[in-house]
């Protein structure tokens, strides 16, 4: 019999774990295309609100990750992820709450944004539980299969979540949104009860700063190429609104399939080639969809920009977290993975209003601009890193 598990058993078990990630955020991705309509249109709020309304689970998830981590590194990750799926089934609660309160716009508004700083809680433990859970369970050697594989629930649950949201609230009205995904979380924890734990890690556990600090450059790399997601998914409905175009989902699920393609197509170059080259290649592309989108004069080649967006955006994540990840020790991996995970949601938070500020100003349009600017020194962050890990081979053990 072989030392080691195929490859083919090894992704078995790690899509097995990655199907609680796919489950979160489902329900993430269900009023994903919905709700900056109905805060805009049937609440009555500018485009400000609207984004607040979207940014404020990732700050939620922002300001959660450090108790995320420690819960994942000491009580284990598959307790991180049955609180996470807890979380979202509350959020649900808040969803229909917020539907009953239509008529009074305010407090709706007051309800929608409770649901989603739970909504944006239950997501960093779920998502970096589940990426620890798969870790354990297949060893630190496949960390960039498990976080691919963890990539491609996510942004796959999004795709197919925002059409979803849209069909559930055309055809059933916006409380059908909360019943899912209540129903949702029912099922996953269904699932994830009986699943076998991995096993907590022992050694030192580094302080949660310190590990910030190691994994910050990465990070802030991250931060910057996740800026033209949080403008897609954010303001693409009301961009689509401007220029009187229709099927705003089909945008957000061509984004979604195209993060995944790029994931199952190129996934495996972040072993051969390093995860800083990939995110160089990467990052280059998104720029490109971004552009593409900002100057798009047809509803084709604002899908095309999507596309390219997508694809390039889709192995940013992977490529420096295994860079960021192999900074620390293994009994901190949890640590990491949600210090690192942070910029992402620092990104995400703040790219809705700011961006609703630029749209006010310039126009939806220029939002993509912002954008793409934002990636390309993401690229230039990217190509430093790189030069410095050339310079210092060694580095990586040294800090180990």
């Amino acid at each position: 019999m072989p030392d080691h598990p195929r490859p083919m058993a090894v992704t078995l078990q790690v899509v097995a774990i990655v199907l609680f990630t796919f489950i979160g955020y489902l329900n993430i991705g269900i009023p994903l295309a919905v709700l900056p309509g109905y805060v805009h249109s049937d609440l009555g709020f500018g485009a400000v609100i609207a984004g607040l309304v979207m940014s404020v689970q990732y700050l939620a998830t922002l300001l959660s990750r450090p108790y995320a981590s420690r819960i994942i590194d000491n009580l284990g990750s598959k307790k991180a992820v049955i609180y996470g799926l807890s979380g979202c089934g509350l959020s649900g609660v808040f969803m229909l709450l917020s539907a009953a309160l239509t008529s009074l716009p305010h407090w709706s508004l007051a309800s929608l944004l409770i649901g989603r700083v739970v909504l944006g809680s239950a997501e960093s433990l779920v998502g970096s539980g589940s990426i620890g859970w798969g870790i354990g369970r297949v060893g630190a050697q496949n960390t960039a299969k498990v976080i691919s594989w963890n990539g491609i629930a996510s942004y796959g649950a999004l795709a197919i979540g925002a059409p979803l949201g849209v069909l559930l609230v055309q055809y059933l009205g916006l409380w059908s949104m909360g019943v899912s995904i209540i129903l949702l979380a029912a099922l996953g924890l269904r699932l994830a009860w009986h699943k076998p734990a991995a096993p907590v890690v022992s050694g030192e556990r580094l302080p949660f700063l310190h590990v910030l600090g190691r994994v910050l450059p990465h990070g802030m790399g991250l931060a910057l190429g996740s800026i033209g997601f949080g403008t897609i998914a954010t303001f693409i409905t009301l961009y689509y609104a401007s220029h009187q175009w229709g099927n705003a989902a089909i945008c957000l699920s061509l984004f979604g399939a195209s993060f995944i393609c790029a994931r199952l197509l190129f996934g495996g170059l972040i072993n051969r080639i390093g995860g800083f080259r990939v995110a160089i290649a990467c990052l280059s592309v998104e720029t490109l969809g971004l552009l593409l989108l900002w100057l798009a004069p047809s509803q084709e080649l604002a899908l095309a920009g999507a596309a390219l967006t997508g694809f390039g955006f889709s192995l940013v994540f992977p490529a420096l977290s295994v860079e960021a990840v192999n900074l620390v020790p293994a009994s901190s991996r949890g640590a990491a993975v949600g210090a690192y995970s942070l910029f992402i949601d620092l990104s995400l938070g703040i790219t809705g209003p700011l961006a609703g500020a630029i749209a006010a100003g310039f126009g939806f349009a220029s939002i993509f601009l912002f954008a793409a600017l934002a990636a390309i020194g993401g690229l230039a962050l990217s190509v430093y890193l790189y030069k410095q890990a050339t310079r210092n081979p060694l580095r990586h053990e040294e800090i180990v």
